[in-house]
């Protein structure tokens, strides 16, 4: 028996069903699964119907539209497709029509908003297979092609926004209570390979705050395609730090990187600190102390002596380079040589962004494992899998859209944004 549906004096929408539980439960869950699907996709069509006119004239830009009738069109819900027939309106001198339905409702191509929103998470997430599996295990068929285009809309909607639409972390994901004391600036590169170009660069940056002990909040995560001179990236950078700027005012700024020369310019303008990452230095010890000392032991002693006191000691840097460079006379030739003179090479470009002891005592971050994990989880788990090849502007597309899923409750953020304000313009080349 199909499912029923009643409209009350009140508004409200009731909807009922009857289902025949099967043999096994697992049998029963399928039939009340598609059952369920089925009374969604009916009440879904009412809802959709909700936000039409009633066919009189409306005036829109200084133009008064008028109705074209009743036309029926097919929609995407998330429990499969349904026809729904909304007024089309045009002006007397022709040009293209417009669709209040559609509009108010928040349509997205042709797909209601949960749809929309639930293709472009699943896309910005896993590869299209995956995600057209996820699809099928709820009892929706979607296409490959469908699927791709809906979340290109979606990116495209997050780029016009992007310069209108604020965001930040809420009082609950900050925690009650507690002051966001630091903000740490990071920013790293990683490759990805594209089709006309290999493999290219994709940018990854990081705002990372944290409270009085120290303990990191949250993280904002921004992303941008390869692009020569960086231009757009640091332009989504500078517009998140006027965010947090304005929302925290009182925060230290600290700038934590790599040895990578083309970032710390642009971090010393935007830091009252900064530092090289302290993981990548130790690493730099590692093979210096190979050279340093003869027995392994002595080796590790060096090692975790000169950690030590580069986090505890002022000076602590200077006087280690002092030190290999000493030892660098002794030494001329072989791995251990060529070892020794690129840890001497890396203090003498960063031994003034070494002051680990001054970060420690003020509870400053010295490590950008943050940056790090960022290049990981939102350009390799999703850009590097087995085969993948990228276009530039899907590239662009799926990094929008997975640094906003990332980004703290951002993603849910901009839904609300969505419902409550609209979109005027979808840009996507995909775009039918």
């Amino acid at each position: 028996m199909p499912p029923d549906i009643q409209r009350n004096s009140d508004d409200s929408i009731t909807v009922s069903f009857t289902f025949k539980p099967g043999d096994s439960m697992l049998e029963s869950e399928l039939n009340l699964q598609a059952m369920s699907n089925e009374a969604n996709t009916l009440a879904s069509g009412e809802c959709l119907k909700c936000f039409d006119t009633d066919g009189t004239p409306i005036a829109i830009g200084g133009q008064t539209l008028t109705s074209k009738g009743l036309k029926p069109k097919d929609y995407q819900i998330p429990y499969g497709a349904i026809i729904v027939a909304r007024h089309l309106y045009h002006s007397s001198s022709g040009g293209a029509t417009y669709c209040p339905m559609e509009r108010g409702a928040r349509v997205v191509r042709t797909a209601t908003p949960l749809l929309a929103k639930q293709a472009s998470f699943k896309l910005g997430a896993m590869n299209s297979n995956r995600a057209i599996a996820d699809f099928r295990h709820y009892g929706l068929s979607i296409a490959r092609s469908y699927l791709k285009n809906l979340a290109a809309d979606v990116a495209s909607i997050v780029s016009e926004k992007q310069d209108y639409w604020q965001y930040a972390p809420s009082t609950e994901e900050l925690g009650f209570g507690k002051r966001v004391k630091t903000i740490s600036l990071g920013l790293d590169g990683t490759c990805a390979l594209f089709c006309a170009e290999g493999y290219r660069e994709v940018m990854v940056g990081t705002l990372a705050l944290y409270d009085d002990d120290g303990e990191r909040l949250h993280t904002t995560y921004v992303a941008q395609a390869p692009e020569y001179g960086k231009e757009t990236f640091f332009a989504k950078m500078d517009r998140e730090i006027d965010i947090m700027k304005g929302r925290f005012p009182e925060a230290r700024w600290v700038g934590v990187a790599d040895g990578a020369h083309s970032h710390w310019p642009w971090l010393e303008e935007k830091t009252t600190w900064q530092a090289v990452d302290f993981w990548h230095v130790s690493e730099y010890l590692s093979d210096a102390a190979k050279a340093m000392a003869r027995s392994k032991k002595k080796q590790e002693q060096w090692l975790e002596d000169a950690c030590h006191r580069l986090k505890h000691e002022r000076g602590a840097a200077e006087d280690l380079l002092e030190a290999m460079q000493d030892e660098r006379e002794e030494l001329t030739k072989g791995p251990k040589a060529e070892a020794l003179n690129k840890a001497i090479s890396y203090f003498e470009n960063h031994h003034h962004r070494m002051n680990y002891s001054v970060h420690v005592a003020m509870d400053l971050p010295i490590g950008s494992g943050v940056t790090g994990a960022g290049c990981k989880t939102v350009v390799k788990q999703r850009m590097c899998g087995s085969g993948m090849k990228w276009q530039m502007p899907g590239a662009k597309q799926i990094l929008d859209l997975r640094a906003m899923i990332l980004t703290g409750d951002r993603w849910e953020q901009f839904w609300q944004k969505v419902s409550q304000f609209g979109f005027s313009k979808i840009s996507g080349p995909n775009r039918a």
